[in-house]
């Protein structure tokens, strides 16, 4: 391959759903782990330790994806992390907040300055060790629904739901404000070194939304309006990245949110080519292999398969190519690499 050049602006025109000189590559999340075997060297312990290790973590972080062909770095971090008794969500433990007095009680004028304390320092690296010609995709990690389930829990969400439908309302006003205090003091200290914001919200599962529709346009939706209005205040694209059957509020969420573009696909609830041809004329569309073909196809089938989605991807403004959803520990490299060098040997490289 010729040595690679990076530049962002590809994935800004493709997250504003304009052509582009070099069609994108996009991943959502990459294990450290898978990284480390492609780059055969370890890094991923450097974040544990001094400031000269934590650099060189970033270092070879952000060197990864220029090695990979990447114009961006994704990068984010959770807010859901320093959030006081978050857990509910990913580490199967009961929510903090279960009444009234339990949200009037709960700091959350605090957890701003508790994020940045936590994670500054991070976003200061990021800037020290990006390429030149990349910028970062990403920001602050979680959306409304996530910080929600994370201090409640889902179940208790759905009693709250019944029995308290004030503070159900509440909760969801009280994590948009938050994220929007978040976002906009990011953006402040370090949209510089983004190029397009996003975060991950999974709205639904393969056949339906986990709430009623008509609760999540009333109180997600708006909340996602007031962070991505903020977002676009700073000259970015916004990129929503959901999972699940949520084809019932895309239109909303793009109508009233106004996000920019969207990914997360999978071949069971819908191929890529639905999504684009659903929605390729509004937003731009990112993603396009199905995750279980990485995991499970060997690398001939895999090439075949991410040549049809650049095939039926022609045509379209607003793609960004890459796993429907992520690549994780357990994605074999040799998967991933066969995908990432198709698209490459696409592009000419």
């Amino acid at each position: 391959m010729n040595e690679f050049q990076p530049d962002y602006r590809n994935l800004v025109l493709a997250a504003t759903n304009q052509s582009t000189p070099r069609l994108p590559l996009y991943e959502h999340i990459i294990s450290e782990n898978v990284m480390e075997e492609i780059l055969g060297r370890p890094f991923a312990d450097l974040y544990k330790g001094d400031c000269a290790d934590r650099r060189e973590f970033f270092r070879s972080y952000t060197d990864f994806f220029l090695r990979m062909g990447y114009d961006t770095v994704s990068f984010e971090r959770c807010i859901g992390a320093v959030m006081p008794g978050s857990g509910a969500l990913g580490g199967h433990q009961p929510g903090v907040i279960k009444t009234r007095e339990d949200f009037e009680g709960y700091p959350w004028e605090s957890i701003p300055d508790m994020y940045f304390n936590a994670y500054g320092p991070d976003f200061e690296l990021l800037r020290k060790t990006m390429p030149p010609g990349m910028k970062a995709v990403g920001g602050p990690g979680n959306g409304v629904f996530e910080l929600v389930q994370d201090v409640v829990g889902f179940e208790q969400l759905c009693y709250i739901r019944i029995d308290d439908p004030d503070l159900y309302t509440d909760l969801f006003a009280a994590v948009g404000h938050m994220m929007e205090t978040i976002w906009r003091r990011f953006l402040k200290e370090y949209g510089d070194i983004y190029a397009v914001c996003r975060f991950g919200d999974d709205l639904g599962f393969k056949t339906a939304t986990l709430l009623p529709p008509q609760d999540i346009s009333m109180h997600i939706v708006p909340q996602y309006k007031r962070i991505v209005d903020t977002v676009h205040a700073y000259g970015k694209p916004f990129l929503l990245h959901s999972c699940g059957n949520i084809f019932e509020l895309m239109d909303e969420i793009i109508a009233v949110a106004k996000i920019d573009a969207k990914h997360s696909n999978e071949d069971a609830i819908a191929p890529f080519s639905t999504w684009l041809e659903r929605y390729g004329h509004l937003i731009g569309n990112f993603g396009g292999v199905d995750m279980d073909v990485i995991c499970q196809y060997d690398e001939k089938a895999i090439r075949e398969y991410v040549r049809d989605v650049l095939q039926y991807s022609q045509g379209w403004d607003g793609v960004a190519i890459g796993t429907g959803n992520s690549v994780p520990d357990y994605i074999p490299a040799s998967g991933y690499l066969a995908m990432v060098e198709t698209v490459r040997e696409f592009r000419g490289e």
